[in-house]
């Protein structure tokens, strides 16, 4: 059965340039322990969304759960008002093309710079991983489109997700 982390993982393949990863390597990038990591990538590899010989995702199948099967497993579970790191539609490239509000999506964290509807994280440590990686926030962000969007968010979430995968 997969885990949030198992996701994440699969994501940090997928993100150029892709390459094979060593545990220690993926473990470091999204801050969580070595073991943890290559649990994660096991599971990942049994479900099909990254291939474990050499340690890359497989971008189809990753795309195809991340648009049609994210929400569902695991849904989004909002607070109220909170500093936090923006997410979802609130950085680029979706902050290019939706006009938000005046309180975009946030994950809480403390280093945050910005008030908004907080969002817990796909994973705990998404937040801290995603201050040392723009893109991997960028990915991440696109991902929280999908899973806590509305119809709009969650098509162009797909649609650049899809341009990045293929």
């Amino acid at each position: 059965m997969l885990k949030p982390q198992d996701l994440v993982v699969a994501l940090r393949l997928a993100i150029p340039p892709r390459r094979a990863w060593t545990y220690p390597e993926i473990a470091a990038s999204l801050h969580m322990s070595a073991s943890e990591a290559h649990a994660a990538l096991k599971r990942a590899a049994r479900s099909g969304l990254v291939d474990e010989s050499n340690r890359t995702a497989r971008k189809a199948a990753l795309l195809e759960f991340i648009v049609h099967g994210v929400r569902y497993m695991l849904p989004p579970d909002w607070s109220g008002i909170v500093r936090g790191i923006p997410t979802s539609y609130a950085v680029p490239p979706l902050k290019d093309e939706i006009v938000g509000d005046e309180f975009p999506p946030v994950w809480p964290h403390a280093e945050g710079s910005v008030r908004g509807h907080g969002l817990a994280p796909i994973y705990k440590s998404v937040p801290d991983a995603a201050l040392k990686d723009p893109d991997l926030h960028s990915w991440l962000s696109l991902v929280e489109a999908i899973r806590s969007g509305r119809a709009r968010e969650r098509e162009l979430g797909a649609r650049f997700l899809r341009e990045r995968l293929t």
